[in-house]
């Protein structure tokens, strides 16, 4: 009864969450998981189940093995996001940190591709990565023709063997001011005590950052890579904005939409679990280590 009295309240304050969380989170993913194991390939219904037969599919019997080219499109954006993205918010806060003039005016500036939608930038984007060259050459392109530095104008997104890669420049520049506020608050919150001592023993500016700073940051970088990573696995609208359903740079998520599009239910589930259980590989392992660290406090 006192455990009642104790945790009664809390429990009914919380209820309306914890019942759209279960309804809207945990029991779309409960379906979804079940729609995935039926034979759901069209509007018609399912007439029963078939086990891992879907899953089985997609890296079998899948047409042109689309959804391993899609999750190789998948790797290659992720990595160059997350190393663009990692490099230059560290780059930026350091600069922020060293005391720069005008750090207010650099870090809204740095700020400021958070508040535009993936979308909006997409389509800016889009025509700054035109991929005609020459007399029709638009945006970068046409920049670097009228600097007569031809040799960098680039097919971008079109190109079979890199356009992945180029692809994940908007993505870049949008989020990395996100990473720099990230490190910046990282940067401003090691004691000033640890600076002091540093500098007592004689430790050179490289040495303080080496082996004093950089340390203490290790948190923010994992943070960081944990949320750019989940971000990029979910990748949609950014991509479609600037390429559209295109075979070249299709992803796990455009993969599904167009999937849902021809009303194949079973694999559109199969490809969305797919896609949860490797977020689930990212997410899961660092909410362990958190865990973990906030009990040995």
């Amino acid at each position: 009864m006192r455990r009642l009295r104790h945790w009664g309240p809390g429990l009914l304050l919380l209820s309306p969450s914890l019942i759209l969380l279960a309804v809207f989170v945990y029991g779309l993913i409960a379906w979804t998981t079940k729609v995935s194991l039926s034979d759901e390939h069209n509007a018609l219904g399912s007439k029963g189940f078939v086990g891992l037969e879907n899953y089985q599919n997609l890296f079998t019997n899948d047409i042109q093995d689309r959804f391993t080219h899609s999750l190789k499109n998948l790797l290659i954006f992720t990595l160059v996001f997350l190393v663009g993205a990692m490099f230059f918010g560290l780059l930026w806060a350091f600069l922020l940190e060293r005391g720069i003039r005008g750090e207010g005016f650099f870090r809204t500036v740095y700020l400021f591709p958070m508040a535009v939608s993936f979308i909006a930038s997409g389509v800016v984007w889009r025509w700054l990565m035109n991929p005609l060259k020459g007399d029709d050459a638009g945006g970068l392109n046409a920049v670097f023709g009228g600097l007569h530095l031809d040799f960098l104008q680039s097919t971008w997104w079109t190109n079979p063997d890199w356009g992945m890669a180029s692809m994940a420049m908007p993505a870049v520049w949008q989020l990395s001011g996100y990473v720099m506020a990230l490190f910046l608050a990282g940067f401003r919150g090691i004691p000033q005590e640890l600076r002091e001592a540093a500098a007592m023993d004689g430790a050179s500016t490289y040495r303080l950052y080496r082996n004093v700073i950089f340390p203490q940051l290790t948190p923010v970088a994992l943070s960081a890579l944990i949320i750019l990573g989940h971000m990029s696995m979910k990748m949609f609208d950014l991509i479609m904005s600037i390429s559209g359903p295109q075979w070249l740079t299709e992803v796990p998520a455009v993969y599904v939409w167009q999937t849902l599009l021809t009303s194949d239910y079973a694999k559109a589930a199969a490809i969305s679990i797919v896609l949860l259980l490797l977020v689930a590989i990212v997410i899961v392992p660092y909410l362990i280590y958190t865990n973990r660290v906030e009990k040995s406090r």
